[in-house]
């Protein structure tokens, strides 16, 4: 069983996400993030189940997506899958990675209570 860590940057980025969509509709924030919780941890059993990006598909990321979020990982160390990113779906992919994403090794590992 792989341990999930998910970095600073991911967190954020989940929270600025769900902080939009909550303007309209909390509930449906509430559950993006209730389904992007459940979609990450379904790789603690299966990390290779994301897909590679096409826009990655040289580099070693794999991403699941969870409508309207693209959830981007790496798989590390065989038992270690790092959650680095989390963009809405409709975002150029390039663009978003060349902001400037301060914290990069921010990490936290995410235990079940």
């Amino acid at each position: 069983m792989a341990q999930v860590i998910w970095s600073g940057p991911a967190l954020r980025d989940l929270d600025e996400i769900a902080d939009y969509i909550a303007l309209d509709k909390v509930s449906a924030a509430e559950k993006l993030v209730k389904n992007v919780f459940l979609a990450v941890k379904r790789l603690e059993n299966f990390p290779k189940s994301g897909r590679k990006p096409p826009e990655l598909d040289a580099l070693d990321f794999r991403e699941l997506l969870v409508g309207p979020c693209r959830i981007f990982y790496q798989i590390k160390n065989v038992d270690e899958v790092h959650i680095l990113y989390i963009m809405r779906s409709e975002r150029d992919l390039r663009k978003y990675m060349l902001t400037d994403r301060t914290d990069r090794t921010d990490y936290q590992v995410m235990e079940d209570k």
